[in-house]
């Protein structure tokens, strides 16, 4: 009989990751919730398992406390198969009116933390026998919007990283991303009240894609950035 595999899910006490780490935990995972708020949803962590750990007040922008956080899951678990990078962030601005400091937050909210948690996963992933990185990405990154400059740019390097990493780690470690248009959050439905919703990704139809990605039949995918953009 296989062993359970061993997967960490950054920002998982938001929608997404909430989805991911519960979905993860479906098959028998030993899930780590690494997240930056101080407590988790209620009922989350039961969700997801009596070995499930969650670890709040997260500052995955700094490098020691994304290693902290990986290394205490790892040892908590025994290793780690994969990390699943969703912590990140949006702002909507126009760039002539916009404030310069949201170019640096996002910057750090999206691209750094996946590099930290990454760089400290690595030597991890690497003594698994299926060790996996799944990034989120965006859609909109790839052809951007009004208003969207600093999102845009910051998940254009999530992009980047992930094509990088997936040619420094081939062999050992896959890495991909998914790129999703607009996800069916409640807070993406208060923004765009007249936009129909049933078009729109929802957190479990991400989540499904993003454990594929994840498991050990993903072996053959490495370097992909997949659009995941529902019925848009």
């Amino acid at each position: 009989m296989s062993q359970p595999r061993i997967v960490a899910v950054t920002g998982a006490f938001g929608i997404l990751g909430s989805a991911v780490a519960r979905a993860a935990a479906g098959p028998g995972a030993r899930v780590a919730l690494i997240d930056f708020a101080k407590s988790a949803p209620e009922g989350l962590v039961a969700a997801c398992g009596p070995d499930a750990l969650a670890l709040s007040g997260v500052d995955l922008t700094d490098p020691d406390g994304a290693r902290s956080a990986i290394d205490e899951a790892a040892a908590r678990f025994g290793g780690l198969d994969a990390l699943i990078n969703v912590a990140g962030g949006f702002a909507w601005q126009t760039h002539a009116d916009g404030d310069p400091a949201v170019w640096d937050r996002l910057y750090a909210m999206n691209v750094r933390t996946t590099a930290n948690a990454s760089r400290a996963a690595i030597p991890h992933l690497r003594a698994s026998s299926a060790g996996r990185i799944v990034n989120v990405g965006a859609n909109g990154a790839v052809k951007s919007a009004a208003g969207m400059g600093a999102y845009a740019a910051s998940k254009a390097g999530v992009h980047r990283l992930t094509e990088s990493l997936a040619e420094e780690l081939k062999g050992e470690v896959t890495v991909n991303a998914v790129l999703p248009s607009i996800i069916d959050t409640p807070t993406n439905r208060a923004d765009m009240p007249d936009a129909d919703f049933t078009r729109w990704v929802r957190a479990d139809e991400l989540a499904a894609v993003i454990l594929f990605l994840a498991s050990p039949a993903a072996s053959a995918v490495t370097g992909a950035l997949i659009p995941v953009t529902g019925r848009v």
